[in-house]
């Protein structure tokens, strides 16, 4: 009895205090839906963003002092593996060590002239790096938040700093003038329609669902592909869809994890006054960065919907026969998990139920999959940045593809076709095939 309770006496004061705090931390632990980032009050708000580790709430500071140095989350980070100087460790310790020096000028209030987070906790360039894959979450023991804080540290370089990457600042613009990071005319978006006789929910009637096109499916000529196989199969199928057409904004998601909470917030008013004027119910999109944003952000400005993603609706239509593949695809396939889809909302399984039900398919999965998948390098508004320090995340993630065998690689994510394309061309691999899981079952139909 008193080994214990000198064992106990003796732990808050060692390096093994993080016993007690680990504990108390996953007690704590944050239980909304893991894609939500905090709503700021725009109006309230005195100081966007941190920059000091007093602007931390007391439970981000819990982190800290819960963290057992383990180095799971940076052995997981895909930014930390290509060369990046971001260490999503470092930033839980920097944060809970430069407290510790702190602390007592914080409590009197002795505050002018200590030096930032940025000069303790994690230097600039390392925060732009972060892809926000959540890989560093999903690996923590302890329940650690790596990615908020990263967020509320772009906040304060976007929102009080007026600081961020100079394509980042011209891909905002675009965003703000045409409601699209492509830039193209907003009276475009329905373009991709034309011939199909796809109707508009401004032109009346009830539809089951709302198609919910998205920025990259509606202005990239790769993803309208995607786009137009998914809607066909829609068609083919006898599912009642509507879409907005130009009424339709970005979610706002690139803006939200720039930092750009004042674009993401106009963007997201937007866009739920619109889909609660019709009535919108249901949404299905082929974008898992506009899934997570429609199903879990959206309930924060009143917009509160069944959303689906596209590899769900083609699963159930095929559990329910409405759609039979039968025409044979020799293809050996892997999977690429979006981080969007997998670690942030957990679906692993519908899209590669839908890869086992097509007819010649065969599938073998890379080495980092699932819930250990390595990101494309395109999330954490990171699609619309250079990467200009150390090996680019896609091109390491096209490696991993050629080191399983495949001879092709099948998506759920706009992004991540982008990002494979980019890295096949660059790479000279255009022998590796890329196809959203749409597009394979669209080939696998019979005319």
């Amino acid at each position: 009895m008193l080994l214990l309770f000198t064992f106990l006496a003796y732990v808050p004061h060692s390096k093994h205090m993080h016993i007690i705090f680990a504990i108390i931390n996953t007690f704590f632990m944050d239980l909304t839906p893991k894609g939500a980032l905090k709503k700021v009050d725009l109006e309230k708000t005195e100081t966007f963003g941190v920059n000091r580790v007093e602007q931390l709430s007391w439970r981000q500071l819990l982190d800290g002092y819960a963290c057992t140095e383990c180095g799971r989350c940076t052995a997981a980070c895909p930014a930390n593996a290509t060369g990046k100087p971001l260490d999503p460790m470092r930033i839980i310790t920097n944060m809970r060590d430069t407290l510790d020096e702190q602390g007592s000028a914080i409590v009197h209030g002795k505050t002018d002239g200590l030096p930032d987070m940025f000069e303790t906790v994690h230097s600039e360039d390392g925060i732009w790096a972060c892809t926000t894959c959540y890989a560093c979450v999903y690996e923590c023991p302890v329940m650690n938040e790596h990615v908020p804080k990263i967020i509320e540290m772009r906040r304060h370089m976007v929102l009080t700093q007026g600081k961020m990457p100079p394509e980042a600042m011209e891909t905002m613009r675009k965003i703000e003038q045409n409601y699209n990071p492509w830039g193209i005319g907003w009276d475009r978006r329905g373009d991709w329609a034309e011939g199909m006789w796809i109707p508009k929910l401004s032109e009346g009637g009830r539809y089951r669902y709302l198609f919910w096109v998205g920025c990259a499916g509606s202005f990239d000529d790769r993803n309208r592909k995607v786009t137009l196989a998914f809607a066909r199969i829609l068609q083919r199928a006898h599912v009642p869809f509507a879409i907005l057409g130009p009424e339709e904004k970005c979610t706002g998601d690139p803006a939200r994890r720039i930092g750009n909470e004042y674009l993401f917030q106009t963007l997201a008013t937007a866009n739920v006054e619109t889909l609660n004027r019709y009535e919108v119910t249901k949404i299905v999109t082929c974008c898992p960065h506009c899934f997570n944003t429609l199903k879990n952000e959206y309930p924060q400005f009143g917009g509160k919907y069944e959303v689906i993603h596209h590899t769900q609706l083609l699963k159930e239509l095929l559990d329910d026969g409405k759609i039979r593949p039968t025409k044979e695809i020799a293809e050996l396939v892997t999977h690429h998990d979006s981080c969007y889809l997998g670690r942030y909302n957990d679906i692993f399984d519908e899209p590669r139920d839908v890869l086992k039900m097509l007819p010649g398919v065969r599938t073998v999965e890379m080495s980092r999959c699932r819930d250990k998948g390595f990101c494309c390098g395109a999330g954490g508004a990171r699609m619309w940045m250079e990467e200009r320090i150390g090996e680019k995340v896609n091109h390491r993630r096209l490696t991993h593809v050629e080191e399983s065998g495949a001879k092709a690689v099948a998506t759920a994510c706009p992004y991540c076709l982008i990002m494979f394309d980019d890295a096949a061309k660059t790479k000279d691999r255009e022998g590796i095939r890329r196809y959203d899981i749409a597009e394979l079952v669209e080939r696998s139909l019979e005319p």
